[in-house]
């Protein structure tokens, strides 16, 4: 009995210290137990048993011979997941351009059909055309109306039948013949194309000098010719110079201007109704000096023939060596390079022979005239550089010039007595007082995939020792990456996050891999040597974000392409820019520098315009040409086809 107490005993403790799951055993299982709770080899033996036994069928399966397992069927494999990707924030996109819709309508369309009334009308055809009345002359032209189709926007058409429906009379026509005011409107259309714009567009024919007393009906004909064309060609020359033949916010969703545009019906009621119409017309043209220095460029340039230049086919000329190539080579920098290249190796230009040794100084300018072009700045000229040395022909420039009108179209018709421009392809920034350039640096625009926007706005007031407001732009493109390696990035590099309610987290105690798009935080970068914004911004609040402002990477502004920011315009001399905008000394704006973030207004808004001009006059008045850094040229040239192609097809 006091055995099988034990044993008992025995069989639970085998229970315990074994795992093994058993009932109530025999005498002969009994003494197996007693071996297996006090024979070390028999426990491990148990032990090894149990775990065969628990262990998964398809890793016993691996054990068992090839030829069982070559018996077994194949089972499919789980495809793997893909790894999360960060989806990256995308910059605004180009459109292709729509023309607004033009139709084809006979001229009698745009006349109402009115029967002379009354008895000076009832007599009218035994009167000479001289003695009639003006409103009655109208009405009898009516019924002479040529038979003629002309391509018109519909709301160009609607406006001139409005007009004529509710004032059935002539606007330029006095007895037989066009009126003075309607010549000078003519002569004004007809010249067009000394803005740059399509000349086909605008075109009216005069009515002949001469005509037969006994022939009033063709007579009635030209007539009404002159006066319908010319009251629908003046309606979209007024329109087309006020605010550009080209809608800019229809190219790309970096082009921001004021949606509000003069209407057809507008300029119907000022054409009809202005003391002086040809007056009112003029006063729709730009007015800045920037505008004529470009008009006239574009006269010298249609009566300027350039000799082409041709560099020998396959060249490749290597510093160190000579080549018969270069004087043409020579030639063709002396076109292309920008003028802050110019004056940089004026002493190297006036002093080349027309020789054929590439060496010294002369290599120097040629990768500086490389980086001009965009081009890989080693010295070397192949095909690639030969190509671009010698694409500067008249008709390069001559749109170079008419895109420079057409974009100065979308501005205001004055830029003000105070103003800044920026213009993106020259990286170059200007402070005007009148017509005086009273200051100009160099500047860094934002790089192809962040380009600066194209817009005009005021600029507010400057900030000293800036935080840097980080975009989700850069927070999601290049900040998440490095935050899902390293989420303590951010505290390592003097930034603060901050939730939209305020609230400081430290980045470590962020789980960023949880987002792999915009962020629900803000990050900010502290003032200090490295802040991005080095030590002023200069700021005219806008959409987009973009501002003027410091930078503590000065060495960028000795090259020539500049093109490297995230959008913002990186001055060369900030702190005499925020002293001009401010109306203040740079010894005022220094003594503001090195304590905490603040504010300083401007007491009057200075405009600033955001501009992004190919052909643009110099600080010396002449029009320099710059390289299409966006590409903002061939859009703004495939819109110009299908403006012609809608008005003339």
């Amino acid at each position: 009995m006091a055995f099988t107490s034990i044993s008992r005993f025995v069989l639970v403790l085998a229970v315990v210290v074994t795992g093994l799951s058993v009932s109530p055993p025999a005498m002969a299982d009994q003494v197996q137990l007693h071996e297996l709770l006090f024979n070390r080899d028999k426990r491990q033996e148990w032990r090894e048993r149990r775990e065969r036994a628990q262990r998964p069928q398809r890793q016993v399966q691996r054990s068992a011979p090839r030829r069982a397992q070559r018996a077994q069927p194949r089972r499919t494999q789980t495809a793997r997941r893909p790894a999360r990707q960060i989806q990256k924030v995308s910059g605004p996109q180009y459109y292709t351009y729509s023309a607004p819709a033009v139709s084809w309508v006979t001229l009698a369309s745009l006349v109402p059909d009115i029967e002379p009334t009354g008895s000076i009308a009832s007599d009218a055809d035994a009167l000479p055309p001289m003695v009639v009345l003006t409103n009655d002359r109208f009405a009898q032209a009516l019924e002479h109306v040529p038979d003629i189709d002309v391509g018109l926007e519909d709301p160009v058409a609607e406006a001139v039948r409005a007009h004529y429906a509710g004032n059935p009379a002539f606007l330029w026509v006095e007895g037989m013949h066009a009126s003075a005011t309607g010549r000078q409107i003519a002569e004004l259309v007809n010249d067009a194309a000394a803005h740059g714009l399509q000349a086909e567009h605008y075109a009216v024919d005069l009515p002949p000098a001469g005509w037969s007393m006994d022939d009033p009906a063709s007579r009635y004909s030209e007539l009404m010719a002159f006066e319908l064309t010319l009251t629908a060609n003046a309606i979209r020359y007024a329109m087309d110079m006020k605010d550009g033949a080209i809608d800019p916010n229809k190219l790309s969703g970096y082009h921001d201007f004021p949606g509000e545009r003069l209407s057809a019906k507008a300029a119907m009621f000022a054409l009809a109704n202005a003391q002086d119409p040809v007056r009112w017309l003029r006063r729709l043209e730009p007015r800045q000096p920037e505008y004529a220095a470009l008009r006239n460029e574009l006269r010298r340039l249609q009566t300027t023939e350039l000799e082409p230049i041709v560099i020998p086919e396959g060249i490749m000329m290597r510093p160190g060596t000579v080549d018969e190539g270069l004087p043409m080579v020579m030639r063709a920098v002396e076109r292309k390079i920008r003028d802050e290249t110019r004056q940089k190796h004026a002493e190297t230009l006036a002093a080349y022979d027309g020789g054929t040794a590439y060496e010294g100084a002369l290599v120097e300018l040629i990768r500086d005239t490389q980086r001009d072009l965009n081009l890989v700045a080693d010295g070397i000229v192949g095909p690639k550089t030969a190509s671009r040395l010698t694409e500067a022909t008249v008709e390069s420039r001559i749109d170079k010039v008419r895109f420079a009108l057409e974009r100065l179209r979308w501005h205001p018709e004055e830029f003000g007595d105070r103003h800044v421009v920026i213009n993106q392809p020259e990286y170059r920034v200007r402070y005007f007082e009148g017509d005086e350039t009273v200051l100009s640096m160099r500047a860094i625009v934002g790089k192809p995939s962040n380009q600066t926007y194209f817009f005009y706005d005021e600029i507010d007031h400057v900030v000293y020792d800036p935080y840097w407001g980080v975009p989700q732009s850069i927070i999601v493109n290049e900040m998440l990456p490095k935050l899902w390696r390293d989420r303590s990035y951010l505290d390592r590099n003097g930034y603060v996050v901050t939730t939209h309610s305020g609230t400081k987290v430290a980045s470590s105690a962020i789980n960023w891999r949880q987002y792999n798009g915009p962020v629900p935080y803000n990050v900010r970068q502290k003032p200090g040597p490295s802040n991005a914004l080095g030590e002023l911004k200069i700021m005219f609040p806008n959409s987009h974000a973009i501002y003027m402002h410091d930078t503590p990477a000065k060495n960028l502004f000795e090259r020539s392409s500049r093109a490297y920011s995230h959008g913002c315009v990186r001055l060369q001399d900030p702190r005499a820019m925020a002293a001009a905008v401010l109306g203040k000394s740079v010894e005022h704006v220094q003594s503001q520098l090195g304590g905490y973030e603040q504010v300083e207004r401007l007491q009057t808004r200075v405009p600033v315009y955001v501009s992004y001009f190919t052909a643009w006059p110099n600080d010396t008045g002449e029009i320099g040409y710059h390289a299409d850094i966006y590409e903002r040229d061939d859009y703004l040239s495939r819109a110009f086809d299908a403006v012609r192609t809608a008005r003339t097809s």
